[in-house]
């Protein structure tokens, strides 16, 4: 049995731009939907659910951060990527903050793309099965910040982190800040703690 293909919605008011991801990603096999704007993508993500978004940061009208904003990105099943031209790492960091998954700086390394959002859309999938914490503040959590949180108590550094879960050490770092901040913990042993033992931290 095959399995239907992979639908990925890319959001990026440069035809260009848009021309070149969808007959990549066509050519790999995934069915593609390309929109100019804000207002295009999410009315057609109101009929369908794509298995992964890549969305244009800089886009005349509604930015991509207030698309994230618009979608509740931290709780949208599909994970989106950022597409970010002008190496615009604070840009980068918000978005993150607002729930998107990683972002990817152009101009584009094609395989890379394409292995990094096949992980995304492989790793959102166990992030349904995976990361059943138990503990006061758990269910704030999304479900890639549970799968960093699983990876900080096993003990990963930023980097390894990072390797495993397929984004950068800079992204885990600012998921790292946001479960800290969520879960009132002041330090690693405090989430190592909370994580063990359900208990809060002792401020």
């Amino acid at each position: 049995m095959t399995s239907a293909p992979s639908v990925i919605h890319i959001v990026d008011d440069d035809p260009a731009v848009r021309d070149a991801l969808s007959l990549l990603f066509e050519t790999e096999g995934f069915e593609v939907g390309a929109y100019a704007n804000a207002e295009e993508f999410l009315t057609a993500v109101e009929e369908t659910m794509p298995s992964c978004v890549l969305l244009d940061v800089h886009m005349p009208g509604r930015s991509g951060i207030d698309i994230l904003k618009s979608l509740n990105a931290e709780k949208f099943e599909a994970p989106i990527f950022i597409i970010s031209g002008q190496g615009d790492i604070p840009m980068a960091v918000e978005a993150i903050k607002h729930g998107a998954y990683d972002f990817i700086e152009k101009p584009f390394d094609v395989d890379a793309i394409i292995s990094r959002v096949r992980e995304a859309i492989a790793a959102q999938s166990r992030a349904g099965a995976h990361g059943q914490f138990n503990f006061p503040g758990a269910e704030n959590l999304t479900p890639r910040e549970r799968q960093v949180l699983t990876e900080i108590t096993a003990g990963s550094s930023n980097k390894e982190a990072g390797r495993n879960l397929k984004i950068s050490p800079r992204t885990v770092e600012v998921h790292r800040a946001r479960i800290m901040e969520k879960l009132g913990a002041r330090n690693a042993a405090d989430l190592v703690r909370i994580v063990l033992t359900g208990e809060p931290p002792a401020h």
